[in-house]
């Protein structure tokens, strides 16, 4: 399954992008304490440890692209993957997520994405 979100956040994409790879920067735009480092190759944790993965693409301010799981995931499911694209316009940034291999119970990730990243993401880029 494949889940493709959009919203536009009032930043431009170079703050967008450090927040997202700092850990104080992720723990601060979402409210959930994250330990993440801007390096390919860097495992990451986010949302108290709910969240872990590996950074695997970084294009400075235009693309991230992460393995993702939770502690949701069965033992025998694949990571899933993220993909951030950060999309540069008039004084606001569109960010276009796509998460891929999500598994088949997954689609509460949905809201999830919204409600723990999207909305306190808006916030903290007033």
């Amino acid at each position: 399954m494949e889940i493709v979100l959009k919203t536009t956040l009032n930043a431009p994409a170079k703050n967008i992008y450090k927040a997202w790879l700092s850990s104080e920067g992720h723990t601060k735009m979402t409210g959930g304490e994250a330990t993440v480092s801007n390096k390919v190759g860097d495992d990451f944790t986010a949302w108290d440890g709910y969240i872990q993965g590996k950074n695997l693409v970084l294009e400075e301010n235009k693309r991230i692209v992460q393995s993702w799981r939770t502690s949701q995931f069965l033992e025998n499911e694949t990571d899933s993957q993220i993909e951030v694209h950060l999309k540069e316009g008039e004084g606001a940034t569109e960010l276009t997520l796509i998460h891929s291999n999500v598994p088949e119970s997954g689609e509460h990730y949905r809201k999830g994405w919204d409600e723990h990243y999207f909305q306190p993401m808006k916030k903290y880029f007033l």
